[in-house]
């Protein structure tokens, strides 16, 4: 049975990180890995989370059910040796999680780790290896908050590191090759997996299973690899109207908690109450089609935003297009964003303070 890299480096009895115990009251990240300093390298922070990529399985024919960030950044940066040739990589252990676990004091945490390493001329760039369930939601949230323009390049695998051609080491491989390109810069935070460079900002994940998942249908990719070389297609630009948010001062537990109500025939309207009741200081609604809502679901939200004043926004639960739905003060349509990137913009312009005419920009288009 042929083995992955990563299997052949456990056997050899390297070390492996244990998951971080994070104290309630502060998030600290620990450095576990860090080589001699090569100066015609650019340097490469890799804040590792945990997450498939680092996941292990009893098999290397099992796929599913194995356990993710069971593997320190230490043996992923020496099972992938090439990443000395393109770099001086620092190796980080920030958390080592299924990203199904990761909170909002965990981004807030990270994004103020990140800043201060991109704030150093030290750092060219940074990576961070993470689960693909919600890749696209830490992305997302690096993208609006990390004030930089240098290389953020998050990236996962589909397969456990255990598995026959784990796809883990050359997604590591072109990730740490893209932050220490200098074409990489000033096109805001990037997802690479499967041979692909896609926006931050756009890209969602579009199958539970299959490698080509991470695509932004409508907005395309940003460029490609070949021969783990990074192209691409356009100059750097970044979303039209993308906004900045600033964390770098806030406490850890600054994020107002927002909640997502999934939108179906026939349901049930006190759930969006119960949401509120239980702390919700936002809602967003993964609205049928374009983002409608039964009548009598629509009913109990407009009650909600008038005796309680939680902002309301309208998405969608279609893989993509538009919610532009509006029912006036309180309530505003999400654009083009899906669901859980609309509770992250949410969640930071909350905590940022907008009004709702400040929401209203935020969210929704303007008609010519």
């Amino acid at each position: 049975m042929r083995c992955s890299v990563f299997t052949l480096a456990l056997q050899a009895g390297l070390a492996i990180a244990s998951p971080i115990d994070f104290p309630p009251a502060q998030l600290v990240a620990r450095q576990v890995v860090d080589r001699p300093f090569n100066a015609s390298l650019p340097n490469i922070t890799i804040f590792a989370t945990g997450g498939t990529i680092a996941g292990s399985a009893s098999s290397s024919d099992q796929t599913t059910g194995y356990q993710a960030g069971a593997l320190g950044v230490d043996l992923l940066l020496q099972a992938v040796p090439q990443l000395y040739n393109v770099s001086n990589p620092r190796g980080i252990q920030f958390a080592n999680v299924g990203s199904s676990e990761v909170t909002p004091a965990m981004l807030v945490n990270l994004t103020q780790h990140i800043q201060r390493e991109l704030d150093s001329p030290h750092c060219q760039g940074v990576v961070v290896t993470h689960g693909t369930d919600t890749l696209e939601e830490t992305g997302f949230f690096l993208d609006l908050t990390v004030n930089s323009t240098k290389p953020v390049v998050m990236v996962g695998a589909m397969r456990p590191a255990t598995a026959i051609s784990a796809d883990g080491p050359i997604n590591l491989l072109e990730a740490v090759t893209l932050a220490a390109s200098p074409a990489a810069a000033g096109r805001g935070a990037m997802v690479v997996l499967n041979d692909r460079i896609g926006s931050a900002y756009y890209t969602t994940k579009s199958n539970a299973n299959m490698l080509d998942t991470f695509r932004a249908a409508e907005q395309g990719y940003l460029g490609f690899f070949l021969n783990i070389k990074p192209f691409f297609y356009f100059q750097p630009s970044l979303p039209v109207g993308k906004p900045m948010f600033d964390v770098s001062g806030a406490a850890l537990d600054a994020l107002p908690q927002v909640d997502v109500l999934y939108g179906h025939q026939g349901l049930d309207p006190a759930l969006a109450k119960a949401a509120v009741a239980a702390g919700a200081k936002g809602l967003v609604l993964a609205g049928m089609g374009a983002g409608s809502w039964t009548k009598n679901g629509t009913a109990a939200i407009d009650e909600i935003v008038k005796e309680s004043g939680t902002a309301v926004v309208y998405s969608r639960r279609s893989m993509d297009g538009s919610a532009g739905r509006s029912r006036g003060k309180g309530t505003y349509g999400s654009g083009t964003l899906n669901p859980q990137k609309t509770r992250i913009m949410l969640q930071l312009a909350l905590e940022a303070g907008y009004d709702d005419e400040q929401l209203r920009a935020l969210f929704e288009f303007e008609e010519e």
